[in-house]
Formats: structure tokens, sequence, C-alpha cells
């Protein structure tokens, strides 16, 4: 070996985590059972003229096999072996009779195809033959027909005459034809060889076949050329299926499928003997066993790594004061509010972020009036892009103000950095731009005058919606159809009432008194009004929004677990909101959607209507920590992690889709255009953490209180260097048997109380509980 490559190697080993994920056969997926195996591309598919087939007995019975909508194959979004015998893909298509439209496309690059959905879902399993199950869901709220099709082609050669060349050559027919109960395609071949070989002489003969059989279909089949295809009309969220039975002809034996229709995830006939080797063979026990801790430990390490690897180092205010991009590979710019939410989640890492990103978004913030670019004096930065386009101007991108979100959430993350730090010095210089974001908010927010905070873009190059969902069809009433700006979001009102609240400690700490009283009465006067106007008490929930004409918007969306986040959703409402949030139409199993299921403009695949964005779920962390609501925040954070062990490397992407967590869907499809890693994904699992762990900095008591509340998948965690302020922590948290939750501190650095009692952000401690908190502030630093 030269002395090159051995360096090569011992950098590589010393360079500590890496990328790393070997695949045999990276492009190829395949199920089996017993000598049934079907081996395709990773689409799920066999080309024509591929090396890919059902092999039945060593015997290639389909050398093709593939989808088309009107003649154009379906784009594969997510396909996976769910057992060793089972695969399930999900592929869409745009309606083939409707021309994508120029739109607004929001901050991101939405395809037309993820808005506007006509959903295959293929659940396939082998087992003697094969059965499929062909799903169509029109996921659009207009009719669309088309013509879908199977296409197959038969050639029965070996699995060795792949690469030696054919050899054996047969009798190949077919036949199509209408039974009773079913329509089939048979292909029968056979074939004869004479042969004397040392001695041995003679006639063999073979003969195998398959008949692709069509049962249950919503219409009738017709074939034609290698392809059956069958008429499909599809109303609004109306579904087609058909069931595809291969049976297979082994000489005299007839291999048929050992599933039938809609069977999918129940027990393989197979199973039992499958499962008593298992019981019954040797077991290896680990400390981790029947706990996510793999999962977890996992998951967090790549977040971490992700976060670093975003890092914008030409943005750097120092080497611990540091700004991130949003996502890879659409999102590599400074985003306003991407960036403010990703250094708030990840803040248990340390303060690094907050500390780049805070005074880097300072120096953006709007100071002229400018409609082309949503600009008025004090507003925050939604993005600042640097490719050709927005450099010369085409579009005003290399300076956009269109989000409400960054100028609320800009003062939060100020007094995060406060409780994180306790750094005077290092506040006072953000203290006046977030008084100018907060000034903006009232100012020019307030569009109807009647106090809330509305949206309204002035750029014809603009975001339509310009909430935390701005993608151009994400605002939809009850019936479906689209609200048209200006908006008041909820999500929005509890981010101005945090962002008041929370600057109101900041100022007053600041000896800055009357300003913060003002502050404070302002938000809890707000947070009164917002209840009375908001609250939808036949339907025991927050309204999506107000619209133009300060009527409400009824429908059933994730933004409301913000409200409960933010703390401006009153206390005797919480319960029965969150109970709304887990809901089936709303907790898919995987996570929270954005629309529930049942509203006709759901779209599992959609940018923000029924899909799942783990972002949200930090914060709604958050939320049901401070309001004791821990039996949702285990299970919702459970499902997130579980999420995350489907994906590679643990990651969680920008955005999946809204499926639900069934037998027929055992994993959900991936959003078209997801970024991965996506900064606000990574930092999510962190936010979750801290509220499963009870974590509160205050450094400027010098104090850490912890809460811990350890759900039986997470029974052990410790935390190294975890900073408060000047000093530094190492603490061990642990389940105790009778599901009660303490922690240790196993070493401190510095000066710093760690206590526990219910966080500050608690809306539910009582006043002996409270009490702790005055007592801990006279107490002398240890």
């Amino acid at each position: 070996m030269g002395l090159f490559a051995v360096k090569i190697i011992k950098t590589l080993m010393n360079a500590g985590p890496y990328l790393v994920r070997l695949r045999p056969r990276p492009k190829t997926l395949h199920i089996s059972q017993g000598r049934s195996v079907f081996e395709s591309d990773r689409d799920g598919l066999i080309p024509l003229d591929s090396a890919y087939g059902f092999f039945v007995h060593e015997t290639r019975v389909l050398s093709r096999y593939e989808y088309q909508i009107n003649e154009i194959a379906p784009q594969p979004i997510a396909v996976s072996s769910v057992r060793e015998h089972s695969i399930l893909g999900y592929y869409i298509a745009f309606p083939p009779e409707r021309s994508p439209a120029e739109k607004d496309r929001g901050s991101g690059e939405m395809e037309e195809v993820s808005e506007q959905t006509v959903e295959l879902r293929v659940s396939r399993y082998v087992g003697g033959g094969l059965h499929e199950d062909l799903d169509l869901t029109n996921f659009t709220q207009q009719e669309t027909r088309f013509r879908f099709s199977i296409l197959l082609a038969a050639d029965f050669i070996d699995r060795s005459e792949l690469h030696s060349g054919r050899q054996q050559h047969g009798k190949l027919s077919s036949n199509w034809r209408q039974n009773e109960n079913n329509w089939e395609l048979e292909f029968d071949y056979v074939a004869e060889h004479e042969y004397d070989c040392q001695g041995e002489s003679g006639r063999a003969s073979l003969h195998r076949g398959v008949a692709v059989r069509i049962l249950n279909s919503s219409s009738e089949p017709r074939y034609k050329g290698n392809r059956i295809s069958f008429e499909v009309e599809l109303a609004p969220r109306a579904t087609w299926h058909t069931c595809v039975d291969l049976v297979v002809q082994f000489e005299n034996q007839s291999m048929h499928p050992a599933y039938s229709c809609g069977a999918f995830g129940s027990a393989f006939p197979n199973d039992s003997a499958r499962d008593t080797f298992l019981q019954e063979s040797a077991c290896f026990l680990y400390p981790t066993a029947k706990t996510l801790i793999p999962v977890v430990a996992e998951a967090l390490e790549q977040a971490k790594e992700d976060l670093a690897a975003l890092r914008l180092h030409d943005l750097d205010h120092g080497p611990r004061a540091w700004t991130i991009a949003a996502g890879l590979p659409i999102y590599v710019s400074l985003f306003g509010r991407d960036t403010l939410t990703t250094c708030w989640q990840a803040a248990i890492l340390g303060p690094e972020m907050m500390k780049g990103t805070l005074p880097e978004l300072a120096r953006w913030q709007g100071t002229v009036d400018n409609p082309w670019r949503d600009e008025q004096p004090g507003k925050m930065l939604h993005e600042a892009h640097t490719g050709p386009l927005a450099w010369l101007r085409f579009n005003p991108r290399d300076r956009y103000y269109g989000a409400i979100t960054t100028s609320a959430f800009y003062p939060v993350i100020v007094s995060e950095l406060w409780h994180w730090t306790g750094d005077k010095e290092l506040i006072t210089p953000l203290v006046e731009p977030a008084l100018r974001a907060i000034k903006w908010l009232d100012e020019y927010a307030d569009l109807r005058g009647d106090g809330f905070h509305y949206y309204l873009s002035r750029s014809r190059q603009g975001n339509r919606h310009q909430g935390w969902k701005d993608s151009a069809d994400a605002v939809v009433y009850e019936d479906g159809s689209q609200v048209d700006p200006p908006i008041a979001t909820c999500e929005e009102q509890g981010f101005a009432y945090a962002a008041k609240l929370q600057f109101s400690e900041v100022l007053w700490w600041l000896d800055r008194r009357e300003e913060a009283k003002r502050l404070y009465h302002e938000a809890e006067e707000f947070k009164k009004r917002f209840n009375e106007r908001f609250w939808m008490p036949d339907r025991k929930f927050v309204a999506f929004g107000l619209d133009s004409f300060g009527a409400q918007i009824t429908s059933m969306v994730s933004n409301v677990g913000h409200c409960i986040a933010t703390g401006i959703l009153d206390s005797d409402l919480v319960r029965v909101t969150a109970d709304r949030l887990f809901e089936p139409d709303m907790f898919s199993g995987w996570g929270i959607r954005t629309l529930s299921s049942e509203h006709p403009a759901y779209n599992p695949y959609s940018y923000h209507r029924g899909s799942i964005w783990p972002v949200e779920h930090g914060a709604f962390a958050i939320g049901f920590m401070r309001y004791g609501l821990f039996d949702y925040l285990h299970r919702m954070s459970q499902a997130l992690f579980e999420a995350a062990r489907l994906f590679e490397f643990y990651r969680l992407p920008e955005v999946f889709a809204g499926h639900p967590r069934d037998d027929d869907h055992p994993f959900p499809a991936i959003y078209p255009n997801a970024n991965s890693p996506q900064a606000w994904s990574s930092s999510a699992l962190f936010l979750i953490l801290q509220s499963i762990l009870g974590i509160y900095p205050f450094a400027p008591l010098h104090t850490l209180i912890v809460d811990p509340r350890l759900p039986e998948w997470l029974p052990e965690l410790t935390i190294t260097n975890l900073r408060v302020g000047e000093a530094a922590a190492d603490v061990r948290f642990f389940r105790k048997a009778g599901g009660t939750s303490d922690y240790e501190v196993l070493e401190k650095r510095g000066p710093l109380h760690v206590l526990r009692q219910p966080s500050p952000w608690s809306q539910t401690a009582g006043i002996p509980e409270r009490l702790k908190d005055m007592i801990t502030s006279l107490l002398p630093v240890k």
C-alpha cells in the first residue's frame, strides 16, 4: 500500500463521525419467500431489457413490470421493503387533463404534482406466486380521468442466462381471456432439449408459466400489446382499486399467492414457523433492549453533525458566533425564521448559533418602505439569496421580507439568549432591533385595525402567504376553497404574544422597567382578546385564522399547536385542544398533520395541506411540557423518533407525507422536493429532548432547572458539558422502577445551582413549587 493511501485511511479514521453507509446491490430492491424472488430496480419496477425480474425456481417468469398513467410513468416517491416478503411503493402523477400553471411557489421549489396529486399506492407481497393491491387516489379538488396501464413481458430465461446469454429456446405463447370472476393474461412456456453428455442422453422437457389475474377491479381491464389498461374516473378524494394475482405454473404445480386482496400487513402463512425459530433460538440482551435509546442516540448525533455542516462560514460573527443555511440542496441561503427557529430549538447544544444569527439578522433589518421587497422599517428579513436571478434582480430575493414570523420571533430568541448566557454586554446591542421588530408588528401588521397581526404581500413577485405556512395554497376554508390575504393566522398571534411577554423580562433585567411593564400588560390584554376572537366553542378548537373580513377560518390545522407552545391559549382550553390534535385525522401515528385528513383539500403529499413537518413538533413538545401533558409529549416524541428510524442516517427530512400509520401504510411517503438535511428538522429533536428532561436555563441567577419525565422508551440519558452562563454541568437523567424520573449531577464546572422543580415555562405548577424560585435566588452559588 502506498504512503498516500495510508495517509488517506489514517485521516478518515481520525476524522470522527462521517457519512459512510454501505449497501450491497445499491441499485436493486428485492423481496422473497422460498423459491419466489421479485427483484426490481430501486423504484420497485422491472424495466424492459433489464436484468431484473420476477424469478420462481430460478426462472424469470416476468421480464417487465411497469406502470403508466396516460402512457407516462408516475413519479416514484418512496419505495421500500416492509418485511422480507413485502414491499410498499408510493408513486404520484399530475392530473393528466390539466396543465401545470405558473404560480407563486412561496420560498421553496414546490412542484405542481405535490399540490395537485394523483397517488398510486402499490402493496406487493411474494409467497408462492405474487399478490399486488393497486390503489389510485385523487388528492385534488376536481374530478380527473385517465388511462392506467400495467406493462408486462415474460421470457422464462434461466437466471444464469442473464450473464452467459440465452441457451434454451422454447415456445412462448400468451392468451387474454375473461373468466367468471376475473380477467387473465396467461404466458405459457414449453421447451425441450435433446442431450448427450458423457454417456447420459435423452430428451428433457420444461413447462413453466404465469397467469396474471385481475380481480376486484373498479373498472374493466383491456389488453393490447403487452399492456393491461383501465379507464379510471376519480372524483375528489375518491379511490380506485384493483388486485393483481400472479399464479405461477411450475411443471404440474400451480403456485398461488399466499395473500388475498387487502391483506397487506397481516401475518404471512409461514410466519408461525419463523416466529417459533426466533422465539426458541438463543437471545442476546443489551442494556438498551426494547427502548429507542439507539435511535435517539444516532438521530441526535446526526442532527448535531448536520447543523455543523450547514454553517454559513461567510456570515460568521466570530469562531463561536455563527449562523446557518436552512437546508440542502435548495435552501443554502440565509432564512430569517428558519435560522431563528433552529438556534432556539438547538440551544441545549450551546449559544453559538444564537450569538451569530441575532446580530446577522439585525444587519438586514428593514429600513425603508419598498413594496417590491415587502420591506418596511423594522421588519425582519425572510430570505437572502445569492444566486444569479436574485443577484441580477430578476426577483427581490437577494433581500426579501415576505414573512411576518421573523419579526415576532426575533425578540423571543433574544430572550432565550439571555436565559442561556445572562450576558448583558451580549444582549444590549440586540435590544433596539428587537423593539423595532415589535413596533413593526404593531404599526404595520394591524391591517384591519382590530389589534391582530395580518399579512399581505405588496410585491408582484412576493409570497402570497407569509405566515408559518407560506406555500401559495396553504390557507383554505372549511370547504377547500382558497383564502385570500390579508389573513391573521393563529400561530402568528401566539408568536407576537410571546415576543412581548418574554422580551418584557429582558427589559426588566436591563432596568428599562416602564417599557417592560408596558409590554407585559399589552401581552396580557392581547391574550384575552385572542381567546375571545379565535376560540371556536362548538368545535373546541382554535380557528386557523381570521380572513380579510375578520371572520374565522375554521379548518382543522396544526398551527393551533403553536398557540399551546407560546402560552397564548387560556389554560382551561389547552387539554381539549391537545385532545383534538391527537384525533386520527390530525395525528397520523408518525406526527401531527398540517391539515386534517378529513378536509376536502387534504393531500398527504402537499407542502402544507396534510403533510408532517418535524420542526413543528419541537414547539409542540414545549407546549405539552408547559401544560403538564406528558402523555401527549411522550406519544408524539416516540412517533417522531420512530419516524427518524425509517430514514437514512436517522435524519428527519424537511417534510414527509401524512399517510396514516397502519397495516396499509407501514411507512409514509416523502414530499417530492424535501430537503435533507433540513436545519430546523434537525434542531427539533433537541427541543423535544429538552422538553422531556424539563430543562430550563436561567443564567442571570446561575441556575439550571430540571424536571425530567422520561418515558419507557428512553429510560436513561446523560448530557455532558451542558452550558449555562459561564458554568457547565454533566447530568445523568434516569427513570426509576416505579415510572418516576430523577437526575444526578455528575460534575459541575463554574457557579451553578441545579434544581428539581417545574420549569418557569410551566402553566400548571402551584404556589408551593413557585416559592422555590424565590428561595433559590437568595442562595449562595456553589
